[in-house]
């Protein structure tokens, strides 16, 4: 672990090096942390020598390196430092914090894959974000096993601006320590004292701060401002001589230096507000302040920006926002000092924000992302005989997931046959790997599953995955299925007609569906997303968009609140849609709707096709399914998965998937049973039904298991996974 921070210096950067460590020690990590300068006061460090499983490298003490400065090593120097480390003794993970060290990092070949970087010094709007600081975090993010996000703001914006970061980032709050019976008694006493703790910065108002028991006396408050920290920005110069002459000489303000954090904690206890007050430049901050939340956990009312990410965290009606001025802060906390219920509900509120930072939550989350990570070996393997498996197709886009899952396995050795074209490959290799596997999964009953039952070796196994494409073509007939050990569909309806189509024995046509990734997915709505309707993908025509606009210009009608936002691609970025006349004449016809019916221009919104899909669905409440027909459409789960709301039309085998429940006639029947789940108060049990429904069939260790299964063990799943067969009785 390393974090470009200086541990001799008390600031929320240092905090976060010393609580990370501690986590992932709770965790049951093995920790080295290197650290990036000499050490001359070891308040920081000297609790972490007493966590068991943490290791500390000394590059100065131990003369590492021969050109170290006087500043600390280099990022350049730290990603060395960690390539010699890994070279001695491998390591599972690399948590880097920096954005230079995790670019230099990302280039170093031994350590991609096992990155997890931390985000934090990065432009967090998209005017900053330039090409090329887009570029360099793609490149970070290609190379991280997880991009470790403070909050869901940041998250969103990174997998909004950067496509790589999709199903890589994962929330890591901060962490908070506090001493055991470290706490404020919850009084407000005479003379109320306020507390900060910190470095002191221009946009941390940390000047002006000093100026609040002068503003409060105003009031008729008596006060005292409590300070601690030794860190003082030095530019710019005369900012950072006032701020030194106001720490020293202002009355009524208590300068108390740096000092060990568990001291400064229990000092804070003894004050009655906490200060996080900042310049609105600031506001648009997606990083949240871990000083907040050692506060609250403290039992102090905290004094802080009012800001979206706040009021999410605090409420709306938080009665400690400040306004940008010292006259608002003093107002907000003369008020709460005056008026009890008002401190004890500002206090309350901070304490239970915090409780989901603790050290023990923490170590939870990183328990989770470990086991994701590095799962153990599937019961029948060895890693040291690992099995051979080959995975073969031309296009491998929906097997992507399962291919990295299958890969990240101890004991089996995947490799990938990827080849050009349906019938375009490297014959020579696909021979050499056919000669080589255990086991050859192809994706696609094309021309690769010929090749492959052709050189089968009599002990080998092998599992081809069809699908709706290939099912009418004549690749299906010309398969010798006594080469093949199973069939893998979907759906049970596309089972069905397998099975129907070609004749193949029906034991042989398995149902293994699509997963859900109910870990990415399990993300907070947006306030109103019971009012938006989503879909996804609507080319080709038989998606039918247009009964998608049926229902919202029903729902319209009820209730202008309503909206549809549709994520895709359009028709004519398809040449093979936008070349077949009726396709043409199908969306034109439908997109000169939209603009001519007033109610549906100003509802529906189109949004650019991408792998946002998690970050996108925060503002979708419920997800449509119109198609003609499908295999298996995996959006409406999705969205169930992320907390919204299934709604299907009939199309074949849709009941196969999708609990009744959730189909409806027509689009009218649909856009009514919409709204009365809005109108009626019932949205919150809606989703939750939904949500349990598809994650217990469709969730993502219920498929991996499925799969491991049947790759390592060859054991079939015992009988189609149908939602509506597990949650109805049939």
């Amino acid at each position: 672990m390393y974090g470009d921070v200086d541990l001799n210096i008390i600031d929320g950067s240092a905090i976060w090096a010393q609580s990370m460590a501690q986590a992932l020690a709770a965790a049951g990590c093995e920790v080295t942390l290197l650290l990036k300068a000499p050490v001359r006061t070891d308040r920081l460090t000297a609790p972490l020598e007493e966590v068991p499983g943490v290791r500390l490298v000394r590059p100065y003490e131990d003369r590492m390196l021969s050109d170290l400065g006087p500043r600390g090593i280099t990022p350049e120097q730290a990603v060395e430092l960690a390539g010699r480390l890994h070279a001695r003794k491998p390591f599972d993970l690399v948590v880097v914090r920096g954005r230079r060290v995790a670019g230099l990092a990302a280039q170093e070949e031994a350590l991609a894959g096992r990155l997890w970087t931390y985000l934090t010094d990065f432009p967090h709007s998209v005017d900053e974000l330039t090409a090329t600081a887009t570029a360099e975090l793609t490149e970070i993010a290609l190379a991280s096993r997880f991009l470790l996000c403070q909050t869901e703001e940041l998250r969103a914006f990174l997998e909004t601006t950067v496509p790589a970061a999709c199903g890589r980032s994962v929330l890591f709050p901060p962490v908070v320590v506090v001493p055991p019976g470290v706490s404020a008694d919850g009084q407000v006493h005479a003379r109320t004292r306020l507390t900060y703790t910190g470095k002191f910065a221009p946009r941390w108002n940390t000047l002006e701060m000093t100026g609040l028991p002068e503003e409060l006396s105003r009031l008729g408050v008596d006060s005292e401002l409590v300070m601690i920290g030794d860190k003082i920005h030095a530019e710019p110069a005369d900012w950072a001589k006032r701020m030194r002459k106001a720490l020293e000489g202002t009355p009524d303000v208590d300068w108390r230096g740096g000092m060990a954090r568990a001291e400064a904690l229990r000092q804070s206890a003894e004050c009655d507000f906490g200060l996080s007050w900042r310049d609105p430049d600031m506001d648009a901050s997606l990083e949240l302040s871990t000083k907040v939340l050692e506060l609250g956990a403290l039992g102090l009312p905290v004094v802080l920006n009012r800001t979206p990410m706040h009021e999410a965290m605090l409420g709306e009606d938080y009665p400690l926002f400040a306004g940008e001025d010292t006259a608002s802060v003093a107002a907000v906390i003369a008020r709460a000092y005056n008026d009890r219920a008002v401190y004890a509900d500002a206090a309350e509120r901070c304490r239970a924000a915090a409780a989901d930072h603790t050290l023990e939550r923490a170590a939870e989350r990183l328990r989770g992302y470990l086991a994701e990570a590095l799962p153990a070996a599937p019961e029948g393997t060895d890693p040291e005989l690992p099995l051979k498996v080959v995975i073969a197709g031309h296009d491998l886009k929906f097997f992507t997931r399962l291919a990295e899952y299958l890969d990240s396995l101890p004991g089996l050795d995947v490799r990938i046959d990827e080849w050009e074209g349906l019938s375009t490959h490297d014959q020579y290799r696909s021979r050499e790997l056919a000669a080589w596997a255990d086991v050859v999964i192809c994706e696609w009953c094309g021309p690769n599953a010929l090749f492959y039952a052709k050189w089968k070796r009599p002990e080998q196994r092998l599992i081809v995955r069809l699908h709706r494409f290939e099912l009418y073509a004549e690749w299906p007939r010309r398969l010798d299925v006594s080469k093949v050990d199973a069939v893998v569909c979907v759906s049970p309806h596309y089972a069905d007609l397998t099975r129907e189509i070609t004749g193949w024995p029906a034991e042989k046509v398995v149902v293994l569906p699509n997963w859900v990734d109910d870990r990415q997915l399990d993300r907070p709505k947006l306030a109103g997303a019971e009012y938006s309707l989503g879909m996804i993908g609507i080319a080709p025509s038989r998606k039918r968009l247009d009964r998608g606009l049926d229902v919202l210009a029903e729902l319209r009608r009820m209730d202008p609140r309503y909206t549809m936002s549709v994520k895709t691609k359009q028709p004519w970025e398809y040449w093979w849609i936008w070349n077949r006349p009726e396709e043409r004449t199908y969306f034109e016809r439908v997109y000169r709707r939209i603009q001519r019916d007033e109610s549906l221009a100003s509802g529906v919104i189109f949004d650019p096709f991408g792998p946002d899909v998690a970050t996108w669905l925060r503002r979708v409440g419920f997800m449509l399914s119109t198609s003609d027909d499908e295999s298996f459409h995996l959006a409406p789960a999705e969205c169930a998965a992320s907390g919204g709301v299934p709604a299907l039309l009939p199309w074949p085998g849709s009941d196969t998937i999708y609990d009744p429940h959730w189909i409806h006639d027509d689009p009218v029947a649909m856009a009514e049973a919409i709204h009365a789940t809005v109108s009626e108060g019932r949205f919150a049990e809606e989703r939750e039904r939904a949500r349990a429904e598809v994650t217990s069939v469709y969730g993502l260790e219920r498929v991996r298991s499925l799969w491991s299964d049947l790759v390592v063990q060859g054991r079939l799943p015992a009988q189609a996974p149908s939602t509506a067969h597990a949650t109805t009785g049939g």
